[in-house]
């Protein structure tokens, strides 16, 4: 650097990140029903999302098995809208939204980009639309974005853990 050129400012350093949960929402979360809803229905539906995963593939590569495939593809749509209506109304218990609340705006958004899918699968599926195998490919999309939705929530979850961990609770904020 030469003697006369100006000091460059210091970078800032980035705030540590918002807490996913003030007290009073990690307070509604663990008393509502609603998290033991959600806890029940979210490993379900992925239980149900890799059994129609294997039946969708099982018929792309041996075109057999259509029907299993498509009441799979169905069932799994019907597990979608059920948690994610079970999954607005906790978003309301616990953040007073329906939706898009400030800690869970990306995983709603491209939650409706999921249910767009598997929605235009239905609609494919009552209106004959397509061929067999063309229903299947949307399937296959929509169990893609599924796939990243679901990461998503895993990895807000795992922050919400190491939250927790890193706030002291309650009892041993009284205890000291």
């Amino acid at each position: 650097m030469r003697p006369n050129s100006p000091v460059p400012a210091p970078i800032p350093r980035r705030s540590a990140a918002a807490p996913l949960y003030t007290p009073d929402q990690k307070r509604r979360r663990d008393s509502s029903v609603w998290t033991t809803v959600q806890a029940i229905l979210a490993p379900l539906q992925f239980g149900i999302f890799l059994v129609s995963l294997v039946l969708v593939l099982r018929y792309l590569a041996t075109g057999d098995g259509a029907q299993a495939a498509t009441v799979s593809i169905v069932i799994k749509t019907i597990a979608l809208y059920t948690i994610m209506v079970t999954g607005s109304i906790w978003e309301k218990v616990v953040f007073d939204r329906w939706l898009f609340a400030d800690a869970f705006f990306w995983e709603d958004v491209f939650s409706f980009a999921v249910l767009a899918l598997h929605t235009a699968y239905l609609a494919m599926l009552i209106g004959g639309l397509g061929t067999e195998r063309d229903r299947m490919l949307l399937a296959l999309a929509a169990y893609a974005t599924y796939a990243i939705n679901a990461t998503q929530f895993l990895l807000k979850l795992r922050a919400a853990r190491l939250q927790s961990a890193r706030t002291p609770s309650a009892h041993n904020a009284v205890a000291a």
